[in-house]
């Protein structure tokens, strides 16, 4: 244990956890994980806390079911501590003696040497009794690790699907990249990244959409500080194909931070007169750095989407496209505390929102003119039956049922869930203006 304090990847990683279950960051926000030197003990760090929450609640269950009474509050990171030793014999290759010393040796790092022997007692005795516990964990809705309200609602929105959908939530999601077509020669860049120790596999729905094995840091990526590559997942670039963006064509890109789909329309038709809108102007700084990396441009706007007569100049979009804020539980395999910061009363805050930006958007699109709604959420109150209460509400909106074969077919719009074809969960729905 000769690593500080502060380097040690296990007490990292359980900071990280404070910060996210106590202060509610998102993991990327994480200070902990950032404040790591190393790049093997902050891959590992990143890897345990992502681990633990994407299975919390069945973790808590096995320490639980192994505690002879529960661990006080105040001592919460030796029961976050035992969480991620739990986490390492479950689920890692991690050599089991070093995941139960190295985990129990971080209690004495954290000034607690009376937990080193609770620790290690608690973590032997599941491997002892692992089989056993793991059979009683399948029969309760824990096993799952989804709050009981947004499972009930999984459940009642997905009945056929709801399985399949909790267990990619709780997978690690895999690599995705973009080809930036506007700079890269595709052919040699795949050579480039072959000959980095990278296997190369194209998307079947996505043509500008690649994966890379094993996963690596951008920094690590050939091309990708050129401008050659971006990180997107294939559902968020099916975006550009139903927008079919064309030269000339005067297209809103609203509330469009991060600002992926925003680079992926002008890589793909750089004569466009794009304006870029979102509502915070610390995440418009982040689409500019992202466009000048990629070599790109465009008009950005830093204004709320619903106050128009603020940001609009009065001439009428030829398209727009919606990327509208939702509770994201579509991308849980890439963002695990979305399960444990998100609430009902929040989702319908959001579903609020998503209705009045619509009603907001829709009278700037030209007569003839499309709209492309999308979310990454999977409940259906923010996607088919949010665009089914507009139509109710809009006899000049058609929705158009795109030609595809990814995604399920709804009455109003079309639903990815999370990965099918290794995709994360997306919607999409498709409104023509009538003339």
């Amino acid at each position: 244990m000769a690593k500080n304090r502060a380097q040690n990847p296990r007490i990292a990683a359980v900071k990280a956890l404070s910060e996210v279950l106590d202060s509610g960051k998102n993991l990327a926000e994480s200070a902990a994980l950032s404040g790591i030197r190393d790049s093997r003990d902050s891959a590992l760090a990143r890897h345990l806390a992502y681990g633990v929450l994407r299975q919390l609640t069945a973790l808590e269950w096995l320490a639980g079911s192994l505690l002879s009474k529960p661990v006080k509050k105040r001592e919460r990171d030796i029961q976050r501590l035992l969480l991620l030793g739990l986490h390492q014999l479950w689920h890692d290759k991690t050599a089991s003696h070093a995941a139960v010393n190295e985990t129990a040796e971080c209690a004495r790092l954290l000034g607690k040497p009376w937990a080193v022997g609770l620790i290690n007692a608690v973590l032997r005795r599941f491997q002892r009794e692992r089989e056993q516990l793991l059979s009683k964990l399948d029969q309760t809705t824990q096993y799952f690790a989804h709050p009981d309200w947004m499972l009930k609602e999984i459940q009642q929105d997905w009945p056929k699907d709801w399985q399949a959908i909790v267990e990619a939530n709780n997978r690690q999601a895999p690599l995705w990249l973009r080809i930036n077509r506007q700079q890269a020669d595709e052919a040699a860049l795949k050579l480039e990244l072959k000959a980095a120790g990278f296997e190369v596999e194209n998307h079947t729905y996505a043509r500008d959409a690649i994966s890379i094995s094993p996963a690596a840091m951008v920094a690590k990526i050939p091309g990708f500080e050129k401008g050659l590559l971006s990180v997107q997942d294939p559902a968020a670039q099916l975006a550009r194909d139903l927008l079919d963006p064309g030269p000339g064509e005067r297209i809103l890109d609203a509330c469009a931070a991060p600002g992926g789909k925003t680079a992926h329309l002008l890589e793909s038709c750089p004569g466009i007169e794009l304006t870029v809108l979102d509502r915070q102007a610390k995440r418009v700084e982040q689409i500019q750095q992202g466009l000048k990396r990629l070599g790109l441009g465009a008009e950005t706007i830093a204004a709320d989407a619903t106050d128009v007569s603020s940001w609009w100049d009065g001439k009428k979009f030829n398209k727009i496209l919606l990327d509208a804020p939702c509770s994201a539980t579509g991308v849980i395999r890439r963002h695990p505390e979305i399960k444990w910061l998100r609430s009902q009363e929040q989702i319908n805050t959001v579903v609020q929102i998503q209705k009045e930006l619509l009603t907001a958007l829709w009278p700037l699109l030209e007569a003839g003119g499309t709209l492309v709604y999308a979310t990454c959420s999977i409940l259906k109150r923010e996607n088919s039956q949010q665009i089914q209460q507009f139509m109710e509400n809009h006899a000049d909106a058609v929705c158009v049922a795109p030609a595809v074969e990814w995604g399920t077919a709804e009455p109003f719009g079309r639903q990815i869930i999370p990965g099918e074809a290794r995709m994360d969960g997306f919607f999409y729905a498709v409104l023509r203006k009538s003339s």
